[in-house]
C-alpha cells in the first residue's frame, strides 16, 4: 500500500516539474545583470586580496637571488555596467 501511494503521489506531482517560468521583465533582467556584475567584481577583489597575501607570504620565505612573485592587478572600485538601450517598438502594421 505504501508503494502504491508513493507512486500515486509521485505521478500526480510530476506535472509541476515540467512547468515553465515566465520570461523575466526588462527590469528583472537588468537587476540580474547588475547582481552578476557585482558578484563578478567581488570575485575579482577576492582574487586580488588572495594574490596580495600569497605574495606577502612568498616574500617572507623567499631566498636571496630568487625572483619576486608576480604582480597583482587591482580591480579598482565597482562600476555598474551601462544599461543596454531598450529595443525600439515595432511600427504598427497598416491595413
Amino acid at each position: 500500500m505504501k508503494k502504491l501511494s508513493l507512486l500515486l503521489v509521485t505521478l500526480l506531482s510530476s506535472g509541476f516539474v515540467f512547468a515553465k517560468l515566465p520570461a523575466p521583465t526588462p527590469e528583472q533582467a537588468a537587476a540580474a545583470d547588475l547582481a552578476k556584475a557585482r558578484a563578478d567584481h567581488g570575485n575579482r577583489v577576492g582574487n586580488y586580496q588572495l594574490c596580495m597575501s600569497q605574495n606577502e607570504i612568498a616574500n617572507k620565505y623567499r631566498k636571496a637571488g630568487t625572483p619576486a612573485p608576480g604582480a597583482c592587478t587591482n580591480p579598482g572600485p565597482f562600476v555598474a555596467p551601462a544599461a543596454a538601450p531598450a529595443p525600439a517598438a515595432a511600427p504598427a502594421a497598416k491595413k
